[in-house]
């Protein structure tokens, strides 16, 4: 009267391979959400769409970025976030260069000995972004937008 029928083993064998499975599934779930670069590329085309000199800063939460002229993309952990910027090309650049402290508030004429070398730099740093690949993230993406001479640059370093 209390004994299990004797199909019954079918049924817990189903119920542990389900659990099995949906143990797997949430193991193989990110540990965080993908880094949000359409935030980061709206900063970017904030600054570079002015019409006048300016600067933002954006926090990253991501382990590596990818900058090239025309788009952005965050990685972390797996998770890959991508965006086009809107008002584009930018100049992408590397640290530890004279781009990169102009980017960050340095005057370019006291980075730069001339115009030409500025403009040099600039045409160096969007031909090397073309094909960029991934470098580790800053914690935060810095913007600025600026006018030296016949120069109009967005220098973008992250």
């Amino acid at each position: 009267m209390f004994d299990a029928p004797p199909d019954a083993w079918y049924t817990w064998v189903a119920v542990a391979l389900a659990s099995v499975a949906v143990a797997g599934v949430a193991t193989e779930l990110p540990s965080q959400p993908a880094p949000d670069a359409p935030a980061a590329a709206d900063t970017v085309d904030a600054v570079a769409g002015s019409t006048y000199a300016s600067a933002a800063e954006h926090p990253l939460d991501a382990d590596a970025v990818r900058l090239r002229p025309h788009r952005l993309a965050l990685r972390t952990d797996g998770e890959t976030s991508h965006a086009t910027f809107a008002f584009g090309p930018v100049v992408p650049v590397g640290d530890g260069t004279a781009l990169a402290r102009v980017a960050r508030g340095v005057p370019p004429g006291r980075a730069f000995d001339s115009l030409a070398a500025f403009r040099e730099a600039v045409e160096a740093a969007r031909e090397r972004a073309v094909d960029a690949d991934w470098r580790p993230a800053a914690d935060r993406l810095v913007v600025r937008h600026l006018e030296w001479g016949d120069m109009d640059v967005t220098l973008v370093d992250a």
